[in-house]
């Protein structure tokens, strides 16, 4: 007599995950039109046995996704804590248990591994923001299939989910010149990230797309932020530009806090903008013009990306851009004539 089908016997049909045929089968997003398509045709020449009403209950979630990430990241709550809540969300509807694992300075460095990744029940896990490449690489060499957020390196290669910041960046100086500016000064440490040096790329992009030039006084590429090394980097100016545009909204609200200590009024004198949208920005007197980031659509997104990963091991990686969107409030004005 012939066994019942099971869902494993379908997804070895198909070469899928068991889990991306209890997500077509069940109705569940996680799974395109098309290979739901694909997948409730087999089942029914397979002659799978379809139990009426049924629902997955949340006590039948099984299987888990780690989310890893650097104490420095997971310590930005602003930013990188909504990324955490939408993966968090997106993960439980696709039938999946979160593990959170934090990397300390010496795990990164002496290369050990979180103890999350031994759990046998891993199927994917997820970078948060970015740890030392090598560390990065010996993640990934554990074989399971591996998304980066908010990062990327040509030496890791892995699937990665980033902010368009070439495109923000020069949407963002694009806007002040449409406001009349024609000084314009650069603010972050390109050193730090490559999503820093993206913004400067898209800012000397769109300085010269508009025939302006760049002067090498206005251009802060090491800038940290703190409070005293701001106050000493704008002294040495010794003529200030009328804009300034910041790689985040930790370096706008130094800045503006630093500016009108040394007597600028903004943006009446001088104008700033930054980017992420975060906290910051919204609490900064005058409130700071940004470029935001969708917190909530990386999180799904990253989620998203990984699940089709687990399905198609050997596609080739992909690098997928997300849109910014201008955030206009007080900080920023036309020039003062």
């Amino acid at each position: 007599m012939k066994s019942k089908v099971t869902m494993q016997d379908i997804a070895d049909r198909l070469n899928l995950s068991k889990n991306s045929v209890s997500q077509a089968i069940s109705g569940k997003d996680g799974v395109s039109e098309e290979t739901r398509k694909l997948i409730l045709d087999t089942a029914d020449q397979m002659g799978y046995i379809y139990q009426a009403g049924r629902k997955k209950s949340q006590a039948e979630t099984s299987g888990y996704i780690a989310l890893i990430a650097s104490d420095f990241a997971f310590a930005q709550k602003g930013f990188f804590g909504e990324i955490y809540l939408s993966v968090e969300q997106e993960t439980r509807q696709r039938g999946k248990h979160l593990l959170i694992q934090s990397v300390d300075q010496e795990s990164e460095q002496e290369l050990i591994l979180p103890p999350v990744l031994e759990n046998q029940g891993v199927e994917g896990i997820l970078i948060l923001s970015h740890l030392q490449t090598s560390y990065m690489n010996m993640v990934i060499s554990k074989g399971l299939p591996t998304v980066l957020i908010d990062h990327h390196y040509p030496a890791v290669k892995a699937d990665c989910i980033l902010t368009n910041n070439r495109f923000g960046a020069y949407e963002a100086i694009h806007y002040l010149t449409e406001l009349g500016h024609r000084n314009i000064g650069f603010v972050g440490n390109i050193q730090f990230s490559p999503s820093y040096y993206e913004r400067y790329e898209g800012f000397r992009l769109a300085m010269r797309d508009v025939g302006l030039e760049i002067h090498e006084e206005w251009l802060l590429l090491n800038a940290v932020e703190q409070t005293e090394y701001m106050m000493n980097a704008m002294r040495s100016i010794p003529v200030q530009p009328t804009a300034w545009f910041c790689v985040n909204d930790g370096l706008g609200f130094i800045l503006n806090s630093t500016l009108q200590q040394l007597g600028f009024q903004i943006p009446k004198e001088i104008s700033i903008c930054s980017f992420d949208n975060g906290q910051l920005s919204q609490l900064s007197t005058p409130l700071t013009t940004t470029m935001e980031i969708d917190l909530k659509l990386f999180g799904r997104k990253a989620v998203e990306q990984l699940f089709w990963r687990m399905d198609h091991k050997q596609e080739p990686f992909v690098e997928m851009l997300l849109p910014t969107k201008l955030i206009t409030r007080e900080s920023t004005a036309g020039p003062r004539i």
